[in-house]
C-alpha cells in the first residue's frame, strides 16, 4: 500500500472516532488536491478498504492499520513523555494517546494536576506523534480501549497497570491486542518530581 492511501486511512480512522468530516481534514492534513484526494478513495473503495460513503474504513480497511494506544495523565510534558510517544508510535501506524481525567490522576498521583484534563488533551493533541488524544473513562478503561480497538498498547515505564491486567482485560471485551512496556532513556523524570523540584526552588528563593 502507497504511504499516502495508508495516511488517508489513518485520517479516516481518527475521523470515525472523533465524528469529524473526513474530506476537510484530509485535504488539511495532507495539502492534496479535491481531485487527487477523490482519486485515491476511489481506489481506496475499489481495493475494498473504504466503504461507498467515502469516510469510513470496511473490516479489511481497518485490519490494514495498526493502532497503538498509550495512556497517561500528562500533567507537565517532559522528556520522558516525549521518548516514549515516540516509541509508541514507532510500534503502529496510528498512535491514540488517552489522558486520565482529572478525578482518576488524583486517584494515581495523590495530588491534583496542576492542569484541568480538557488542556492536558489539548496540549497531548498537540504533539506531532499523536494523531489523536481522548480523555479517559473514569470508570472502566476498557470501555475506551473497546473503543479505540488497538493491536498494541503501549505501557509507560513507570505506568502501574500490569500487563496481565491489561491482556485479560482484553479478553473480556473479545479484543486481540498485544501489550509493549516501553522504555524512557530518562528513567528518573517525572511530572511530580518535577512540580516537587520547582516548588522548591520557588521556596528557596
Amino acid at each position: 500500500m502507497k504511504q499516502s492511501e495508508k495516511a488517508i486511512l489513518s485520517i479516516m480512522y481518527v475521523c470515525q472516532i472523533e465524528g469529524k468530516e473526513v474530506f476537510e481534514v484530509i485535504r488539511k492534513k495532507t495539502m492534496f488536491s479535491e481531485d487527487l484526494i477523490n482519486s485515491k478513495i476511489d481506489e481506496l473503495i475499489k481495493n475494498q478498504l473504504v466503504n461507498n460513503d467515502r469516510k469510513t474504513l470496511t473490516d479489511i480497511g481497518r485490519n490494514s492499520l495498526c493502532v497503538v494506544l498509550a495512556g497517561g495523565v500528562f500533567d507537565i510534558i517532559h522528556p520522558g513523555h516525549i521518548h516514549t510517544l515516540n516509541a509508541a508510535k514507532k510500534l503502529g501506524d496510528v498512535l491514540v494517546v488517552v489522558v486520565a481525567t482529572d478525578n482518576t490522576a488524583v486517584k494515581m498521583k495523590k495530588r491534583r494536576p496542576l492542569h484541568a484534563q480538557e488542556q492536558r488533551q489539548e496540549l497531548v493533541n498537540s504533539l506531532s506523534m499523536v494523531d489523536l488524544c481522548l480523555i479517559g473513562q473514569e470508570d472502566d478503561i476498557f470501555k475506551t480501549v473497546n473503543h479505540v480497538k488497538p493491536q498494541i498498547i503501549a505501557l509507560g515505564y513507570d505506568q502501574v497497570h500490569q500487563e496481565k491486567f491489561i491482556i485479560e482485560g482484553c479478553k473480556k471485551i473479545e479484543l486481540d491486542a498485544k501489550v509493549a512496556r516501553l522504555q524512557s532513556p530518562i528513567p528518573e523524570s517525572s511530572s511530580s518530581k518535577i512540580q516537587k523540584e520547582y516548588g522548591e526552588s520557588i521556596h528557596g528563593i
